[in-house]
């Protein structure tokens, strides 16, 4: 599987056993016994597209473990792994034409990633997906971080057959209509995703020199005036997770990200949007 599917796509298959997001502050998962979070000691993960990200793996396999149990002799158990936003790079690329064939599209997307991804693209899982109006939402990844967080996974008997990330499943839980934005803060990373009428038509994920109001401004505001200069957009709903709501002000139209299990907070809205999308609860 690539790294990025539609959740539509990913969904024609029977929901696996196991749902994992991992995340700097622990381990959510939904499993057979119920759905929970373990958290992680400080300095046991941190997400980045181009430096190592598990820096305890023997802590996050107990975690894992404590889940799961012992692999015994059961076959291998289905799961899904959502990982932090930072560990990859997620881009939407506008074509003036997209090809038609398979080979052509993935040559086309990799050649504009190269540009703009720390990390070589030819050794990468690379995964996109072209929405209705025109753009095309392309996720990439080290296959040698991807490796390292499957790692855990497989070693107690989990087939990790799909991979996303928080934020792209976490979009799942916002409204089909309208004009949405989505701002998400997990430890120094924020990602801002702009929805326009259930199309993605922006993404940006980077990281804060600091956690306060005054930062995270710095590239919320602009963000808006670009919404309302490009597409004379103001946004119906603004969903912080992750950040106190007042931080972004009281003339924003501020509301909690819907979710059906639960209010989505940082270290589980992907995980949460996998389920409410018809993942296994």
């Amino acid at each position: 599987m690539g790294l990025l599917e539609s959740i539509n796509g990913l969904l024609a298959d029977p929901p696996p056993e196991f749902s994992f997001e991992i995340s700097e502050a622990g381990l959510a998962y939904s499993a057979p016994s119920g759905k929970g979070f373990a958290p992680f000691e400080s300095g046991t993960l941190r997400a980045s597209p181009s430096e190592e990200n598990l820096l305890r793996p023997d802590a996050v396999s107990r975690a894992i473990r404590e889940v799961t149990g012992e692999p015994g002799s059961r076959k291998r158990r289905a799961a899904v792994l959502i990982l932090p936003d930072y560990a990859g790079r997620t881009l939407l690329l506008d074509f003036d034409q997209f090809p038609s064939k398979a080979d052509e599209q993935e040559s086309l997307i990799k050649f504009r990633l190269k540009k703009s991804v720390p990390f070589d693209v030819d050794s990468s899982a690379v995964s996109y997906f072209a929405q209705p109006k025109g753009d095309v939402i392309a996720s990439a990844i080290s296959l040698e971080t991807l490796a390292r967080y499957e790692s855990p996974f497989r070693a107690l008997g989990l087939h990790v057959g799909h991979v996303t990330t928080s934020t792209l499943a976490a979009l799942e839980t916002v409204p089909a209509s309208g004009c949405r934005v989505l701002v998400k803060l997990s430890g120094l990373v924020m990602t801002i995703a702009v929805v326009i009428d259930a199309t993605l038509r922006l993404l940006r994920t980077l990281e804060l020199p600091e956690i306060s109001p005054d930062a995270i401004w710095d590239h919320l505001g602009p963000t808006l005036v670009y919404l309302e200069d490009e597409w004379s957009k103001k946004p119906q709903s603004v969903y912080p997770v992750g950040l106190e709501p007042a931080w972004l002000g009281g003339e924003l139209p501020v509301e909690p990200l819907p979710g059906p299990f639960g209010q989505p907070q940082a270290h589980n809205a992907g995980l949460l949007g996998w389920l409410a999308a018809g993942g296994r609860a």
